[in-house]
Formats: C-alpha cells, sequence, structure tokens
C-alpha cells in the first residue's frame, strides 16, 4: 500500500534520513515511509523525531522497492510525502 502511495505523491516526495527530518522539524510532512532492511542505526532517529512531532508513518519491507516507488535507482531507507 505504501509503494502506491509514494509512487502517487512522486512530485511531493523527499528521499533520505536529513531532508526527511527537517521536512518534519518544519510540519511540511504528512506520512513518513521507512524501510525496514535499511539500518536501524539510521531510521531510529527519524522514527524518534516523527513520534515526537506526532507525524504518521508506515513501515515497508524494500529500500530498493521504496526508491523504485520514489523514481530513483537505488534503495530509499527513508521517505517522506510532504502536505
Amino acid at each position: 500500500m505504501s509503494y502506491e502511495k509514494v509512487a502517487q505523491a512522486k512530485s511531493n516526495v523527499v528521499i533520505g534520513t536529513k531532508q526527511t527530518m527537517k521536512a518534519i522539524k518544519h510540519g511540511q510532512v504528512q506520512e513518513v515511509i521507512v524501510a525496514d532492511d535499511a539500518d536501524q542505526h539510521v531510521t531510529a532517529k527519524v522514527l524518534r523525531l516523527a513520534e515526537e512531532c506526532g507525524t504518521p508513518f508506515a513501515r515497508v519491507d524494500s529500500m530498493n522497492k521504496l526508491g523504485k516507488a520514489c523514481g530513483i535507482d537505488v534503495g530509499a531507507a527513508v521517505v517522506a510525502i510532504k502536505q
């Protein structure tokens, strides 16, 4: 389900940990998508911030599929759908 959401919102997506955290802090994020096969050390910070700010998040199984849904050729650990 979340892959489809990302693919539909492709023009309104933030890719990557740093950019996602910045967007969450600025209140620009509708939902955060995190890949389960990504390094937990990387994704834990984003999930903690999302919880603190009350931003909903979802999990998907594959970084590669998430990256493809975003239209990039590499995997994506974290993606945010902007409001």
